[in-house]
């Protein structure tokens, strides 16, 4: 892993990060960091701040203070389309997905940050905008072969089960090719057998494609197994972080998730 010049060689840092919604304090004083090609898990009890503080790393909110580094840059207050441009896609929690369009679309649709033909050639489809689709489809399809999506790509996503969307929105997260994905609670509102297979897809990505992964994730199980890393937020703060057999034994997380005895 290469070090930049101040030693950090985190991929993405927190720093003292505050939230606040006019008196409600959302986050308080977050720091942590996710080296390359880890899988770190954020857990807590509900409303602890974790959907808070992807929305804050990847624009949708800025901080109150304090501030994130992406490959030790700054992005504390860029849009989302900026943080996206830099090599950092997310899903959501509650899926957010064009339901009128197809598998495919959907993908393609997330393609459009790599387009570089202008409208003349775009509108008569010809030369370089020809050769640009070919190019994306390629990328597309790969991405529904990687995720074994070939029997639904000409579906409608507005019609398919619950399971199959979430793996469409990964999917359209993946189109983006990022170095870091964050994902919400990916296996969310999921039978057993869709867990497993989004926890296979979930690591497919991080081991064969290097991808470095943020999770959200209420089943502790999967947190266990899966994660290089854990931290652990509760009431907006961070109360622990360290490794799977460090966080089950912590006396703060065993009472923020079972109260004090």
């Amino acid at each position: 892993m290469r070090t930049r010049e101040n030693g950090d060689t985190s991929i993405l840092r927190c720093e003292d990060v505050w939230l606040s919604f006019g008196g409600v304090v959302a986050l308080s004083n977050i720091a942590f960091t996710v080296n390359k090609g880890e899988i770190v898990s954020i857990i807590g009890p509900n409303g602890a701040g974790k959907t808070c503080i992807i929305n804050t790393i990847t624009g949708f909110y800025r901080p109150s203070e304090g501030n994130i580094y992406f490959k030790g840059r700054s992005i504390t207050g860029l849009p989302p389309h900026k943080v996206c441009a830099l090599g950092i896609a997310r899903t959501f929690q509650n899926i957010e997905l064009f339901t009128g369009l197809t598998v495919l679309d959907n993908l393609l649709a997330a393609r459009h940050i790599y387009l570089k033909s202008n409208l003349l050639s775009s509108c008569l489809y010809f030369g370089f905008a020809q050769q640009e689709e070919i190019k994306e489809r390629k990328v597309v399809e790969d991405i529904i072969d990687f995720l074994e999506m070939e029997a639904i790509r000409k579906q409608e996503v507005g019609i398919l089960p619950y399971g199959q969307r979430k793996r469409v929105e990964l999917g359209r997260a993946l189109a983006l090719e990022p170095e870091v994905i964050l994902l919400d609670e990916p296996t969310a509102g999921m039978n057993l057998e869709e867990k497993e297979d989004m926890v296979r897809f979930v690591l497919d990505i991080n081991e064969e494609k290097g991808t470095t992964i943020v999770l959200v994730e209420h089943d502790m199980d999967i947190v266990m197994d899966i994660s290089d890393r854990i931290v652990v937020f509760d009431f907006g703060s961070k109360i622990a972080d360290g490794l799977p057999d460090e966080i089950k034994k912590d006396d703060k997380v065993i009472r923020a998730y079972l109260g004090e005895k």
